[in-house]
């Protein structure tokens, strides 16, 4: 924290002096050149001393400041977001940014660093924050305190929920979170990913995917129940209703205070978390004459293992769906129970 490097002085430059003289690998420099640069050192300082430390265990750090390659040694955080209503909507934008930017894992403080959010305000910054890579809440001392119940048993029941359904869904990141480091691709992705020549997907700027699979559309807008979505081309699924949508199109959903629209792609196979506590294919159905399919990393544990990438395919026959996994040697059964859902 505070690495960029930051300097409370009564008076002067709010970092290090101009004057303050850096190594810059042997050629010198001062500190117009390394203020960025410094933080990437002490990410990747933080980062070799865990490795060292525990050689056996995989570091987890991340750090509110950094430069190109940051995302080698860790994630970041938005810093002393601003509470209000558009804060909320910064956090949003800067999660998004650093992910096109090569920085995938991020997240901003929930509620705000620097007020007092209402009620509301925070429950829909939980809410967002749920389905967003980094999820913590965090505030100034000052600024009063963060936890669910301090907003009111309504805040906490709809916040417990939105926890829950984080949790159920944390192979699903496990899984963005191995593609991510193999293939660069951040788990939180702008509406346009896969057809940049989308105008109205350009412009929408108040949703995003999560991976292939997921379209999350937060509320922006204090006393709002309903939200306009646009979509994408192709069937989508309200995960809480089922209800299908057809894009491409902007439909308009409901949003009560209890939860944000979050929708599924048709044909999408997602590993979830059941009841058990085992991994689970969440599957849903394909448009009929479609087929549909997804890949799943399972977690390995602790170590540096290289998990196995499983791959699923997903089409109709007859009148049910039908989940292979995929396999050189040809189409097996999925290792672990499988759930369609959108068939109604």
């Amino acid at each position: 924290d505070i690495n960029e490097p930051t300097s409370f002085n009564a008076f002067g430059e709010p970092t290090r002096p101009r004057t303050a003289r850096h190594a810059l690998e042997g050629r010198g420099g001062d500190h117009r050149e390394a203020h960025n640069v410094y933080a990437l050192c002490m990410a990747r300082a933080g980062y070799e001393a865990l490795r060292e430390l525990s050689p056996k265990e995989r570091p987890f750090l991340f750090s509110r400041s950094g430069w190109a390659g940051m995302h080698r040694y860790g994630g970041t955080w938005s810093g002393d977001v601003a509470t209000g209503w558009p804060g909320l909507r910064a956090s949003l934008s800067l999660v998004v940014g650093l992910g096109l930017c090569g920085v995938p894992y991020s997240g901003p403080d929930i509620g705000g660093f620097d007020g007092s959010p209402s009620p509301e305000l925070y429950l829909r910054w939980f809410q967002l924050g749920a389905y967003l890579p980094l999820f913590r809440t965090h505030a100034s001392l000052r600024a009063g305190r963060r936890e669910p119940w301090e907003f009111g048993p309504e805040v906490l029941e709809h916040a417990r929920v939105a926890l829950r359904e984080r949790r159920r869904l944390l192979p699903y990141f496990m899984t963005l979170a191995h593609l991510a480091r193999r293939t660069g691709a951040p788990y939180v992705r702008p509406l346009w990913w896969g057809v940049p020549e989308d105008r109205a997907l350009r412009d929408c700027e108040d949703a995003f995917l999560l991976g292939d699979s997921l379209l999350v559309a937060p509320v922006m807008d204090p006393g709002a129940d309903r939200r306009a979505v646009q979509l994408p081309r192709g069937r989508w699924y309200d995960t809480v209703t089922e209800e299908a949508y057809e894009g491409p199109a902007q439909v308009l959903v409901d949003a009560p205070l209890s939860r944000i629209p979050v929708l599924a792609r048709a044909g999408s196979v997602v590993p979830v978390r059941g009841e058990d506590g085992g991994l689970e294919l969440e599957v849903w159905a394909p448009a009929r004459g479609r087929t549909g399919g997804g890949l799943v990393v399972p977690d390995a544990g602790e170590g540096w293992d290289e998990p196995e990438i499983e791959r699923y395919a997903a089409r109709w026959q007859g009148r049910r769906v039908v989940v292979t996994r995929e396999r050189e040697d040809g189409a097996g059964e999925p290792s672990c129970p499988v759930r369609v859902r959108g068939l109604g």
